[in-house]
């Protein structure tokens, strides 16, 4: 989308809506303008296809908060007669008066971008005011970063402060983020400071690419600096202390907003992305936010109920009470001796029983089992099997 497009195209025009209507209300017209001339309803219409576009085009901006509200800033600056592209005008620095001459006075330095103007428009027309501003660059967001961390399973469960060491690159200290050795890069003058290069993209649309001669800087060295060759860039090294938050899983990937590597002149710094691995625990298992952990009970426990103790993560054990008749493979619930939640409660702790059958018996243990055995010789617990076989 082009500086022209922003200064010259009635959006709401195009969509039929007032400059004040609703999110809500742009949405709804959209959608029945998107209908009406939809290419799949209008088979060789170029005119509907033209119109579909435009409609497109519209709704992708008005659609968009923040795109809207940098393209109301436009229309309200240069739209209503007050500056417009002079005769033959196709783009941004094709004025027929120099806008850095006009603003750059007037701002006192102060800001990046537009200076004293909104964010927004600073971002549509930082291309235009850094034209006349000697060597100033736009702002440029640093770099996302991506890096590895593993827990144990205690700390995944608990949460944990862990220091990584990261590596990226940053604004190089020797020339300190200009890439000149004296401090005086030149505007480029292949994207006159813009550090970005328009090309058509068909359909009426205009694509931006980087500047390959500034490589997206918008400047460029005349006397390169030494340590990083004039790209104002080098290379970083830092450790910094992470919190990963309680409940974190295995292959879960943290998003740390603003602390990946620092932004150039003035620009916001990148995200860290962090993937942590959990080790697994001895005892211990993890099933959403709940724990889970096999006991293993006698033949007269499972028989003839009682209270049996289980182990709990980092904390006393829990005493749960066994049904006389527990089977083998049982689960039974400890609340709230899981896993932390996020908002701050806990999840369960999931006991499952595992009857044990003794491998060497004494005398007197073998005559008890006998003695069983003669008492439920009447008991054949495989005949409800065998009949439910038959039936299938």
């Amino acid at each position: 989308m082009s500086t022209k497009d922003f200064v010259e195209k009635d959006y709401y025009k195009v969509l039929g809506v007032p400059k004040d209507a609703t999110e809500a209300e742009i949405k709804k017209a959209y959608r029945k303008l998107a209908r009406e001339f939809h290419p799949d309803a209008n088979k060789g219409d170029a005119k509907a296809e033209e119109r579909f576009k435009e409609i497109s085009e519209a709704n992708d901006v008005l659609g968009d908060p923040k795109r809207r509200k940098e393209y109301d800033e436009a229309r309200a600056l240069f739209g209503n007669g007050g500056f417009r592209p002079g005769p033959g005008a196709g783009g941004p620095g094709n004025f027929n008066f120099d806008l850095g001459d006009l603003f750059g006075g007037a701002q006192g330095g102060g800001g990046a971008g537009a200076g004293g103007f909104g964010g927004g428009l600073g971002d549509v027309f930082g291309g235009l005011f850094n034209r006349g501003a000697g060597t100033r660059a736009q702002p440029r967001r640093g770099q996302d970063i991506e890096s590895e961390v593993t827990l144990s399973f205690t700390e995944a469960v608990e949460g944990a402060t862990v220091p990584l060491r990261m590596s990226s690159q940053a604004p190089c200290k020797a020339c300190s983020g200009t890439g000149d050795k004296n401090g005086t890069p030149r505007v480029c003058p292949t994207c006159v400071g813009t550090g970005q290069v328009s090309r058509g993209g068909g359909g009426g649309f205009s694509l931006t690419d980087p500047c390959v001669d500034c490589r997206g800087r918008g400047l460029i060295a005349q006397n390169p600096c030494d340590t990083c060759k004039g790209s104002g860039r080098a290379r970083s090294a830092r450790t910094m202390q992470v919190r990963i938050p309680a409940g974190v899983s295995d292959g879960q990937r943290i998003r740390l907003r603003g602390k990946g590597a620092p932004g150039e002149t003035g620009g916001p710094a990148g995200d860290l992305y962090v993937v942590v691995h959990v080790d697994p625990h001895p005892v211990f298992g993890r099933k959403d936010d709940n724990l889970t952990v096999t006991v293993p009970v006698t033949l007269p426990e499972a028989a003839l109920g009682g209270e049996i103790k289980v182990p709990t993560l980092g904390g006393p054990p829990v005493t749960l009470k066994l049904p006389a008749g527990t089977p083998n493979g049982r689960t039974m619930r400890a609340r709230g001796k899981g896993a932390v939640r996020k908002d701050g409660t806990r999840g369960d702790l999931l006991v499952t029983v595992e009857v044990t059958v003794p491998k060497d018996l004494s005398d007197e243990a073998r005559e008890a089992l006998e003695s069983y055995r003669e008492a439920t010789a009447g008991e054949d617990p495989r005949a409800e099997l065998f009949q439910s076989a038959k039936g299938a």
